[in-house]
């Protein structure tokens, strides 16, 4: 299968084999409702070739479905003239748009709503839900249809259920967490009967296309594997297609760190399922999603498009990308931020782009890391011309000292995009030149005292950089770090994190068990690739604006 390839989903022709993955943004407004920034982050994305584009999980009741704060919804006819809107922006670039509908159930934010509720009372991350009754699946099984009806109404052109991530319908279908022994749960065909009638319910209202995503396996502890997910995917009927993802609670899930292999989910596939398939989880390459369309009708694009809204167009087209490094750091900033991109300062902020401007000029730019080459590349496309002056003899800045083999075999890719960008813009890169005149410095804002070496060495600091330090040190110290350290660290990172430095012979301690350390330093928001790139931006549009009369 061909990336460019048409496809069909139903009766819905897509122009290609991209699908962008639904992903939590939080751009709506707080009572669900989409709106500018909302539409706009979406509609970069039909206008970056995406063939089919599936919204974020919208919640279908304002009572206790809704899972993130700033989420869609698509609960109310009084939403459609601005969900019509929407969709009428993602058609206009010959891009489809499926709606997803989801019940949060047990993972419900507890802030909104009258409580939390799911198949069994068991144990979930922030308590344990109230055991749904059956008049309540009624209800709920309602509020399906009646979303997918609005939905319909908007001119969406197809309906995914999110029945993964451990969401409600995931959790009757997952043995684990249904253990009811009435007609929903006991047995595989009983975990089937809510998914059945939800789906079901839609066919009898909407004549839209109606798909489902699946966790084709959960991560967790006694989590069901591959091949009880293709049986889930071929047991329902009335679907038009399957999404596959992966995941309950614990990670990776469908979001890998560069600790997992790219592709995670398809490598897992046992077979192609009989019927039309979606694949998601780490694809950042066009490598990775023709591996992918191997075995899957469309691939599902999450992090991708998030580095780069235009990853369809450019590698149909054979151009490199900006990528997704899988660093989980901005992305995974959701419980109270809105999307954002490490790579990428301008995700979640497409209603307010740089400016750009027509000029001529010469430019001499100090630092040739990830700062400087950012303000090279936006004052190159200003109409500069650019010559970047870095001391050392490679390009990458701290980038260069990164020690985490895989770490820095996914962040290299970075380094690689810049070095073909800016032989394409024409950019001229002076190395071991120590320049010392006028032009604009790029240098690091911050960097960060290197540890002693020493015998012992006790780390208590979240600093990137003093995680990579950890694992360095280690082969020639005793190396201890707090648990604090990694806490903020997104949890697929954080938990691969700690195997690999553990099997380096890092040990982890308990917070304060001493007040010897070789380093201690917090910070908020640390110095990072995103803030270099926000920084070079920054520091080269000032640059012209003060300076407008040399370039006029």
């Amino acid at each position: 299968m061909k990336i460019d390839e048409p496809g069909q989903i139903g009766d819905v022709h897509i122009r290609n084999r991209l699908v962008m993955a639904p992903m939590i943004s939080n751009l709506a407004n707080p009572d669900g409702n989409t709106n500018e920034n909302h539409m706009l982050y979406l509609e970069k994305r039909a206008e970056g070739g995406a063939g089919l584009i599936i919204t974020e999980y919208a919640y279908i009741n304002p009572i206790n479905s809704k899972g993130s704060r700033n989420q869609l919804g698509i609960f109310s006819d009084d939403y459609i003239p601005k969900l019509r809107r929407l969709t009428e922006r993602i058609h206009r670039w010959n891009t489809k748009i499926f709606a997803q509908l989801v019940h949060a159930g047990g993972k419900a934010l507890k802030s909104h709503g009258e409580r939390a509720v799911s198949p069994s009372p068991v144990s979930y991350p922030g308590g344990i839900p109230d055991e749904i009754s059956e008049d309540e699946i009624s209800l709920i099984v309602d509020d399906f249809a009646k979303s997918a009806v609005i939905a319909e109404r908007a001119n969406f052109d197809g309906i995914e259920i999110h029945g993964a991530h451990g969401y409600l319908v995931q959790e009757f279908i997952s043995p684990s967490l249904n253990r009811r022994e009435d007609s929903y749960g006991r047995d595989f065909r009983g975990r089937l009967r809510f998914p059945q009638e939800i789906i079901d319910r839609i066919r009898e209202c909407v004549s839209i296309p109606v798909g489902i995503r699946l966790s084709l396996y959960e991560d967790d502890e006694g989590g069901y594997g591959p091949d009880y997910g293709i049986n889930v995917a071929e047991s329902l009927n009335g679907i038009d297609y399957v999404h596959f993802s992966a995941g309950r609670f614990s990670p990776p899930g469908s979001s890998a760190s560069f600790y997992s292999p790219r592709t995670h989910i398809f490598l897992r596939m046992p077979r192609k399922p009989n019927l039309t398939t979606i694949v998601v989880g780490s694809v950042t390459s066009k490598s990775d999603a023709e591996l992918v369309l191997s075995v899957a009708d469309f691939v599902s694009l999450g992090r991708a498009l998030l580095a780069d809204p235009y990853f369809p167009k450019k590698v149909i087209s054979n151009v490199i990308p900006r990528p997704c490094i899988r660093c989980n750091q901005a992305c995974r900033d959701l419980s109270y931020g809105e999307v954002r991109c490490t790579v990428n300062p301008e995700t979640g902020f497409e209603s307010t782009p740089l400016p750009f401007y027509n000029f001529k000029g010469e430019i001499d730019i100090i630092g040739g890391g990830v700062q400087g080459m950012e303000a090279a590349i936006y004052g190159t496309k200003c109409g500069l011309k650019v010559t970047i002056h870095e001391k050392n003899d490679r390009i990458g800045g701290q980038l260069l000292d990164l020690y985490d083999p895989l770490k820095k075999k996914e962040f290299s890719r970075l380094l690689d995009y810049y070095a073909h960008v800016m032989q394409k813009l024409g950019i001229s890169i002076e190395l071991n030149d120590h320049y010392i005149s006028e032009g604009l410095y790029c240098l690091p804002l911050v960097e960060y005292p290197e540890i002693k070496q020493s015998d012992k060495i006790i780390i208590d600091s979240n600093i990137y950089r003093y995680q990579d330090d950890a694992m360095r040190l280690s082969l020639s110290s005793d190396v201890y770090m707090t648990k604090r350290s990694i806490e903020g660290l997104d949890r697929s990172r954080r938990e691969a994190f700690s195997r690999n430095a553990i099997e380096m012979g890092v040990r982890f301690i308990d917070n304060s068990i001493t007040d010897r350390y070789s380093v201690s330093h917090f910070e908020k928001n640390q110095y990072d690739i995103r803030e270099a790139m926000v920084s070079g931006r920054s520091k080269i549009l000032h640059y012209i604006q003060e300076n407008m009369n040399l370039f006029l």
